[in-house]
Protein backbone atom coordinates (compact mmCIF):
# COMPACT_ATOMS: atom_id res chain seq x y z
CA UNK A 1 0.00 0.00 0.00
CA UNK A 2 0.75 3.64 -0.46
CA UNK A 3 0.05 6.95 1.85
CA UNK A 4 1.01 10.09 2.79
CA UNK A 5 2.62 11.07 6.09
CA UNK A 6 0.10 13.91 6.11
CA UNK A 7 -2.58 10.70 6.24
CA UNK A 8 -1.07 8.53 8.16
CA UNK A 9 0.06 11.87 11.17
CA UNK A 10 -3.92 12.06 11.00
CA UNK A 11 -4.21 8.26 11.58
CA UNK A 12 -1.73 8.34 14.60
CA UNK A 13 -2.28 11.98 15.98
CA UNK A 14 0.96 12.55 15.43
CA UNK A 15 2.86 16.04 13.88
CA UNK A 16 4.97 16.40 11.28
CA UNK A 17 8.71 18.14 10.83
CA UNK A 18 9.09 17.50 7.40
CA UNK A 19 7.36 17.06 3.70
CA UNK A 20 3.53 15.91 4.86
CA UNK A 21 3.21 14.90 0.97
CA UNK A 22 6.47 12.38 1.60
CA UNK A 23 4.72 9.14 0.61
CA UNK A 24 5.37 5.88 2.70
CA UNK A 25 5.11 2.06 0.71
CA UNK A 26 6.19 -0.16 3.78
CA UNK A 27 7.70 -0.63 7.42
CA UNK A 28 11.31 -1.07 7.73
CA UNK A 29 14.48 -1.11 10.53
CA UNK A 30 15.80 2.37 11.03
CA UNK A 31 19.47 1.00 9.95
CA UNK A 32 18.33 -0.43 7.04
CA UNK A 33 15.97 2.48 5.46
CA UNK A 34 14.92 2.87 2.21
CA UNK A 35 12.95 4.82 0.20
CA UNK A 36 9.44 4.71 1.36
CA UNK A 37 9.92 3.13 4.31
CA UNK A 38 8.51 4.19 7.51
CA UNK A 39 10.64 3.78 10.18
CA UNK A 40 10.14 4.42 14.53
CA UNK A 41 12.85 5.60 17.01
CA UNK A 42 11.76 3.52 20.28
CA UNK A 43 15.16 2.92 21.92
CA UNK A 44 17.90 5.41 22.53
CA UNK A 45 20.95 3.19 21.67
CA UNK A 46 19.60 3.28 17.44
CA UNK A 47 19.71 7.10 17.69
CA UNK A 48 22.98 7.03 15.42
CA UNK A 49 20.89 5.60 13.11
CA UNK A 50 17.93 7.92 12.88
CA UNK A 51 21.27 10.84 11.98
CA UNK A 52 22.12 8.62 8.76
CA UNK A 53 18.89 6.72 8.21
CA UNK A 54 17.77 6.78 4.21
CA UNK A 55 14.57 6.23 5.52
CA UNK A 56 11.08 8.51 4.32
CA UNK A 57 10.00 9.08 7.66
CA UNK A 58 10.39 8.14 11.23
CA UNK A 59 8.30 8.11 13.92
CA UNK A 60 9.45 9.45 17.63
CA UNK A 61 8.35 10.73 20.72
CA UNK A 62 6.95 14.51 21.01
CA UNK A 63 9.47 14.91 23.74
CA UNK A 64 12.93 13.81 21.40
CA UNK A 65 15.14 16.64 20.71
CA UNK A 66 17.62 15.37 18.03
CA UNK A 67 21.71 15.78 18.16
CA UNK A 68 22.02 16.70 14.69
CA UNK A 69 20.21 17.38 11.21
CA UNK A 70 17.64 14.70 10.06
CA UNK A 71 16.81 13.87 6.43
CA UNK A 72 13.97 12.13 7.02
CA UNK A 73 10.26 13.40 7.87
CA UNK A 74 9.43 13.31 11.62
CA UNK A 75 5.61 12.25 13.08
CA UNK A 76 6.30 13.21 16.61
CA UNK A 77 3.49 10.74 18.66
CA UNK A 78 3.06 10.31 22.00
CA UNK A 79 3.73 6.75 21.93
CA UNK A 80 6.12 5.60 20.06
CA UNK A 81 5.28 1.89 20.31
CA UNK A 82 1.57 2.23 20.54
CA UNK A 83 2.06 3.86 17.17
CA UNK A 84 3.79 1.04 15.54
CA UNK A 85 1.26 -1.46 16.46
CA UNK A 86 -1.43 0.39 14.45
CA UNK A 87 1.63 1.18 11.64
CA UNK A 88 1.45 -2.81 11.82
CA UNK A 89 -2.38 -3.14 11.20
CA UNK A 90 -2.62 -0.29 9.00
CA UNK A 91 0.48 -2.14 6.58
CA UNK A 92 -0.14 -5.10 7.56
CA UNK A 93 -1.73 -8.11 4.87
CA UNK A 94 -5.70 -8.80 5.85
CA UNK A 95 -6.05 -11.38 7.95
CA UNK A 96 -8.05 -14.44 5.56
CA UNK A 97 -10.22 -16.79 8.01
CA UNK A 98 -10.69 -20.09 6.52
CA UNK A 99 -14.36 -21.88 6.62
CA UNK A 100 -15.62 -25.05 7.21
CA UNK A 101 -15.11 -28.27 8.45
CA UNK A 102 -11.98 -30.51 7.00
CA UNK A 103 -13.55 -34.25 6.63
CA UNK A 104 -10.31 -35.75 8.04
CA UNK A 105 -11.22 -34.01 11.19
CA UNK A 106 -12.76 -35.24 14.48
CA UNK A 107 -16.00 -34.07 16.26
CA UNK A 108 -17.98 -35.80 18.99
CA UNK A 109 -21.42 -35.53 18.01
CA UNK A 110 -21.95 -34.15 21.16
CA UNK A 111 -19.92 -31.06 20.86
CA UNK A 112 -21.64 -27.70 20.14
CA UNK A 113 -20.23 -25.61 17.23
CA UNK A 114 -21.15 -22.09 16.55
CA UNK A 115 -21.10 -20.39 13.21
CA UNK A 116 -18.54 -19.47 11.04
CA UNK A 117 -15.95 -22.18 13.00
CA UNK A 118 -13.57 -23.60 10.75
CA UNK A 119 -11.82 -27.13 12.07
CA UNK A 120 -8.36 -27.89 10.05
CA UNK A 121 -7.44 -31.36 9.33
CA UNK A 122 -6.35 -33.92 12.21
CA UNK A 123 -8.04 -31.81 14.50
CA UNK A 124 -10.20 -33.70 17.75
CA UNK A 125 -13.24 -32.32 19.76
CA UNK A 126 -14.26 -34.32 21.75
CA UNK A 127 -17.82 -34.71 23.82
CA UNK A 128 -19.86 -31.96 24.87
CA UNK A 129 -17.09 -29.13 24.00
CA UNK A 130 -18.54 -25.44 23.13
CA UNK A 131 -17.21 -23.30 20.78
CA UNK A 132 -18.22 -20.36 19.83
CA UNK A 133 -18.57 -18.13 17.02
CA UNK A 134 -15.50 -17.51 14.51
CA UNK A 135 -13.34 -19.94 15.97
CA UNK A 136 -10.42 -21.33 13.91
CA UNK A 137 -9.34 -24.42 14.75
CA UNK A 138 -5.79 -24.66 12.87
CA UNK A 139 -4.41 -28.39 12.20
CA UNK A 140 -4.17 -31.22 14.82
CA UNK A 141 -5.69 -29.12 17.54
CA UNK A 142 -7.05 -31.05 20.70
CA UNK A 143 -9.60 -30.06 22.52
CA UNK A 144 -10.89 -32.33 25.73
CA UNK A 145 -14.25 -33.17 26.82
CA UNK A 146 -16.13 -30.17 28.04
CA UNK A 147 -14.06 -27.30 26.99
CA UNK A 148 -15.58 -24.44 26.38
CA UNK A 149 -14.11 -21.88 23.43
CA UNK A 150 -15.38 -18.33 23.62
CA UNK A 151 -16.24 -16.53 20.32
CA UNK A 152 -13.70 -15.48 17.66
CA UNK A 153 -10.62 -17.19 19.36
CA UNK A 154 -7.82 -18.51 16.85
CA UNK A 155 -5.76 -21.87 18.09
CA UNK A 156 -3.02 -22.23 16.28
CA UNK A 157 -1.45 -25.31 14.64
CA UNK A 158 -0.73 -28.19 18.02
CA UNK A 159 -3.10 -26.20 20.55
CA UNK A 160 -4.01 -28.89 23.16
CA UNK A 161 -6.61 -27.91 25.41
CA UNK A 162 -8.02 -30.30 28.46
CA UNK A 163 -11.16 -31.48 29.62
CA UNK A 164 -12.95 -28.81 31.50
CA UNK A 165 -10.95 -25.69 30.54
CA UNK A 166 -12.59 -22.41 29.44
CA UNK A 167 -11.22 -20.42 27.30
CA UNK A 168 -12.76 -16.52 26.76
CA UNK A 169 -13.61 -14.51 23.75
CA UNK A 170 -10.96 -13.22 21.22
CA UNK A 171 -7.98 -15.16 22.77
CA UNK A 172 -4.91 -16.37 20.20
CA UNK A 173 -2.93 -19.35 21.15
CA UNK A 174 0.29 -20.02 19.04
CA UNK A 175 1.56 -23.39 17.85
CA UNK A 176 1.77 -25.88 20.81
CA UNK A 177 0.07 -23.86 23.54
CA UNK A 178 -1.07 -26.45 26.27
CA UNK A 179 -3.48 -25.80 28.52
CA UNK A 180 -4.35 -27.38 31.84
CA UNK A 181 -2.13 -30.47 31.92
CA UNK A 182 -1.63 -31.52 35.31
CA UNK A 183 -0.60 -29.58 37.94
CA UNK A 184 3.23 -30.11 39.46
CA UNK A 185 1.53 -32.37 42.58
CA UNK A 186 3.01 -35.39 44.26
CA UNK A 187 2.97 -36.04 47.89
CA UNK A 188 6.22 -37.73 49.30
CA UNK A 189 5.85 -41.02 51.37
CA UNK A 190 8.00 -42.48 54.41
CA UNK A 191 9.72 -44.87 51.73
CA UNK A 192 10.94 -41.83 49.70
CA UNK A 193 9.10 -42.39 46.67
CA UNK A 194 5.98 -39.79 45.87
CA UNK A 195 2.20 -40.31 45.48
CA UNK A 196 0.66 -38.51 42.69
CA UNK A 197 -2.22 -36.03 43.71
CA UNK A 198 -4.78 -36.08 41.24
CA UNK A 199 -5.34 -32.43 39.79
CA UNK A 200 -9.02 -32.37 39.43
CA UNK A 201 -9.15 -28.62 39.07
CA UNK A 202 -9.34 -26.50 35.47
CA UNK A 203 -7.91 -23.33 34.09
CA UNK A 204 -9.93 -20.50 33.15
CA UNK A 205 -8.87 -18.10 30.65
CA UNK A 206 -10.73 -14.89 30.11
CA UNK A 207 -11.06 -12.76 26.92
CA UNK A 208 -8.44 -11.12 25.01
CA UNK A 209 -5.17 -13.06 26.30
CA UNK A 210 -2.43 -14.40 24.25
CA UNK A 211 -0.34 -17.20 24.54
CA UNK A 212 3.18 -17.57 22.89
CA UNK A 213 4.43 -21.14 21.24
CA UNK A 214 5.16 -24.10 23.57
CA UNK A 215 3.86 -22.24 26.57
CA UNK A 216 1.84 -24.09 29.26
CA UNK A 217 -0.73 -23.23 31.47
CA UNK A 218 -1.29 -26.19 34.40
CA UNK A 219 -4.93 -27.22 35.64
CA UNK A 220 -5.42 -25.97 39.20
CA UNK A 221 -5.69 -29.17 41.89
CA UNK A 222 -8.66 -28.14 43.46
CA UNK A 223 -10.42 -24.73 42.01
CA UNK A 224 -8.92 -22.92 38.65
CA UNK A 225 -5.72 -21.57 37.29
CA UNK A 226 -6.87 -18.29 36.60
CA UNK A 227 -5.59 -15.97 33.34
CA UNK A 228 -7.47 -12.59 33.66
CA UNK A 229 -8.57 -10.75 30.34
CA UNK A 230 -5.78 -8.86 28.51
CA UNK A 231 -2.70 -10.82 29.57
CA UNK A 232 0.24 -11.75 27.10
CA UNK A 233 2.18 -14.83 27.62
CA UNK A 234 5.35 -15.34 25.83
CA UNK A 235 7.32 -18.56 24.08
CA UNK A 236 7.87 -21.17 26.65
CA UNK A 237 6.47 -20.05 29.74
CA UNK A 238 5.40 -22.13 32.44
CA UNK A 239 2.19 -21.35 34.29
CA UNK A 240 1.95 -23.60 37.37
CA UNK A 241 -1.18 -24.73 39.53
CA UNK A 242 -3.62 -22.18 40.94
CA UNK A 243 -1.52 -19.40 39.66
CA UNK A 244 -3.65 -16.02 39.34
CA UNK A 245 -2.13 -13.62 36.72
CA UNK A 246 -4.08 -10.29 36.87
CA UNK A 247 -5.42 -8.20 34.14
CA UNK A 248 -3.11 -6.90 31.62
CA UNK A 249 -0.29 -7.99 32.88
CA UNK A 250 2.81 -9.21 30.35
CA UNK A 251 5.35 -11.67 30.59
CA UNK A 252 8.33 -12.59 28.36
CA UNK A 253 10.06 -15.75 27.35
CA UNK A 254 11.27 -18.87 29.78
CA UNK A 255 9.13 -16.96 32.91
CA UNK A 256 7.67 -19.51 35.42
CA UNK A 257 5.50 -18.75 37.92
CA UNK A 258 4.91 -21.09 40.43
CA UNK A 259 1.81 -23.05 42.30
CA UNK A 260 -0.37 -20.74 44.08
CA UNK A 261 0.69 -17.73 43.44
CA UNK A 262 -1.21 -14.36 42.39
CA UNK A 263 0.67 -12.03 40.00
CA UNK A 264 -1.62 -8.78 40.42
CA UNK A 265 -3.07 -6.52 37.35
CA UNK A 266 -0.54 -4.42 34.88
CA UNK A 267 3.00 -6.26 35.74
CA UNK A 268 5.80 -6.64 33.46
CA UNK A 269 7.68 -9.92 33.92
CA UNK A 270 11.03 -10.15 31.92
CA UNK A 271 12.85 -13.09 30.23
CA UNK A 272 13.51 -16.55 32.89
CA UNK A 273 12.22 -14.96 35.84
CA UNK A 274 11.09 -17.10 38.78
CA UNK A 275 8.24 -16.50 40.96
CA UNK A 276 8.09 -19.08 43.43
CA UNK A 277 5.52 -20.73 45.26
CA UNK A 278 2.40 -19.38 47.50
CA UNK A 279 3.16 -15.51 46.54
CA UNK A 280 1.14 -12.49 46.23
CA UNK A 281 2.80 -9.85 43.68
CA UNK A 282 1.32 -6.58 43.54
CA UNK A 283 -0.28 -4.72 40.80
CA UNK A 284 2.12 -2.86 38.44
CA UNK A 285 5.21 -4.76 39.47
CA UNK A 286 8.32 -4.86 36.79
CA UNK A 287 10.72 -7.65 37.41
CA UNK A 288 14.11 -7.42 35.22
CA UNK A 289 14.43 -10.56 33.23
CA UNK A 290 16.58 -13.44 35.20
CA UNK A 291 15.63 -12.31 38.28
CA UNK A 292 13.80 -14.36 41.25
CA UNK A 293 10.75 -13.01 43.39
CA UNK A 294 11.52 -15.24 46.86
CA UNK A 295 8.84 -13.34 49.19
CA UNK A 296 5.82 -11.21 48.78
CA UNK A 297 5.68 -8.07 46.50
CA UNK A 298 3.42 -5.89 49.15
CA UNK A 299 3.99 -2.21 47.75
CA UNK A 300 2.91 -1.69 43.76
CA UNK A 301 4.29 -0.61 40.79
CA UNK A 302 7.77 -1.10 42.10
CA UNK A 303 10.93 -1.93 39.81
CA UNK A 304 12.81 -5.07 40.84
CA UNK A 305 16.28 -6.98 39.60
CA UNK A 306 18.10 -9.87 40.90
CA UNK A 307 18.48 -12.80 43.16
CA UNK A 308 16.74 -12.68 45.26
CA UNK A 309 14.86 -9.82 43.84
CA UNK A 310 15.04 -6.31 45.23
CA UNK A 311 14.77 -2.44 44.52
CA UNK A 312 16.26 -1.80 40.57
CA UNK A 313 17.70 0.98 41.06
CA UNK A 314 19.03 -0.41 44.54
CA UNK A 315 20.61 -3.49 43.04
CA UNK A 316 22.19 -1.63 40.08
CA UNK A 317 24.18 0.67 43.12
CA UNK A 318 24.98 -2.88 45.03
CA UNK A 319 26.45 -4.66 41.56
CA UNK A 320 28.32 -1.68 40.71
CA UNK A 321 30.01 -2.26 44.34
CA UNK A 322 29.91 -5.95 43.71
CA UNK A 323 32.01 -5.68 40.75
CA UNK A 324 35.09 -3.41 42.68
CA UNK A 325 35.25 -6.64 45.49
CA UNK A 326 38.54 -7.94 44.10
CA UNK A 327 40.35 -4.62 43.90
CA UNK A 328 38.87 -3.62 47.74
CA UNK A 329 39.41 -7.18 49.05
CA UNK A 330 43.05 -6.15 47.59
CA UNK A 331 43.03 -2.70 49.27
CA UNK A 332 41.66 -4.27 52.46
CA UNK A 333 44.84 -6.90 52.93
CA UNK A 334 47.49 -3.94 51.89
CA UNK A 335 46.28 -1.78 54.63
CA UNK A 336 46.10 -4.73 57.04
CA UNK A 337 50.04 -5.52 56.28
CA UNK A 338 50.23 -1.98 57.08
CA UNK A 339 48.68 -1.27 59.93
CA UNK A 340 50.41 -4.30 61.37
CA UNK A 341 54.15 -3.01 60.53
CA UNK A 342 53.35 -0.08 62.35
CA UNK A 343 51.78 -2.07 65.62
CA UNK A 344 55.39 -3.96 65.02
Amino acid sequence: MEITVKDLAYLLNGTIEGNPEQRVTRPGKIEEGGEGVITFLGNAKYEPYLYTTTASAVLVNRSFLPKSPIQATLIRVDDVYASIAILLDKFGAPVTKSSGIHPQSIISPSAKLGENVFVGPFSIIEDDVEIGNGVQIDAQVYIGRGAQIGNECHLQTGVKVLYECVIGDRCIFHPGVVIGADGFGFAPQEDGTYKKINQIGNVLIEEDVEIGANSTVDRASMGSTIVRKGVKIDNLVQIAHNVEIGENTVIAAQAGIAGSSKVGKNCQIGGQVAVAGHLKVADGTRVQGKSGVASNVKEPNQALFGYPAFDYHQFIRAHTVFKQLPELAKRVKELEKLMSKNDG
